[in-house]
């Protein structure tokens, strides 16, 4: 029999995106042992979860598990169902408003999934990538929902009602804007070519393109340029995010 690790257990959820990738690299850096979990929710392109495949393994995540929570049946998003994504949006006006690509509760049901691992593992801790930009727009990125996660998950297991356990969410880049993110993933030697961020890409022979021209596209190139670091993947148009 294998020897038991004496790290303590983090599960992560890992969508294949640059802020969930390096908060998987952080629960690393932390001294987690690191279980990713993505979710095939019934999202228009499964490139994300290619791109949260080869995440988790280049940054050694004990496992890495796929659930599939049809949220497609319910709808309601551009990511599931026919809506057009917007695009061209100033990147000033992003954030204003909660935005057509949210997905209804999408983080409560990815959270609670990742809970009901957590327990199996005996691990208590939940990393998330939730930051600052994407709660300006995002109600399931606040504060103040991962807090009240916090609260539900030590009255929603046998491990928090019966034994006490305290379950934490961390969403270490909760106050990053994306350039520091960029930076703190350069810095934790995260190799962002692998991470996928757009809302709409481009599928071709070769592989997927990032449009270059929805809210993440724009947000995520943004980053890389007041970062002054190169964006790695490919685009559709000519866009680069190196200043």
């Amino acid at each position: 029999m294998a020897p038991q690790s004496d790290q303590p257990k983090a599960v992560c959820l890992l969508s294949g995106g640059l802020d969930s990738s390096v908060t998987l690299a952080e629960a690393h850096a932390a001294g987690f042992e690191t279980y990713a979990i993505s979710v095939d929710y019934g999202q228009r392109h499964e490139v994300e979860l290619a791109a949260a495949a080869r995440v988790a393994e280049a940054l050694g995540a004990k496992e890495h598990r796929v659930v599939k929570v049809d949220l497609s049946a319910i709808g309601g998003s551009a990511l599931t169902d026919d809506i057009e994504v917007p695009k061209d949006r100033p990147e000033a006006d992003i954030g204003d408003s909660v935005p057509i690509t949210y997905v209804p509760a999408r983080n409560s049901v990815f959270l609670s999934m990742a809970l009901g691992w957590a327990e199996l593992l005996k691990a208590r801790d939940l990393f998330i990538g939730a930051n600052i930009v994407d709660y300006s727009g995002y109600p399931d990125c606040r504060p103040e929902f991962l807090q009240a996660f916090e609260a539900l998950a030590e009255v929603a297991t046998v491990a928090g009602a019966e034994a006490g356990a305290k379950f934490r969410v961390q969403a270490p880049l909760l106050k990053m804007t994306k350039a520091e993110v960029v930076t703190r993933g350069v810095e934790l030697g995260v190799d962002l070519s692998l991470t996928h961020s757009c809302y709409d890409p481009v599928i071709t022979a070769d592989g997927p393109l990032a449009c270059g021209r929805c809210d993440t596209c724009i947000l995520r190139l943004a980053g890389f340029k007041e970062a002054g670091v190169e964006d790695p993947i490919p685009y559709a148009e000519a866009v680069s995010g190196d200043g």
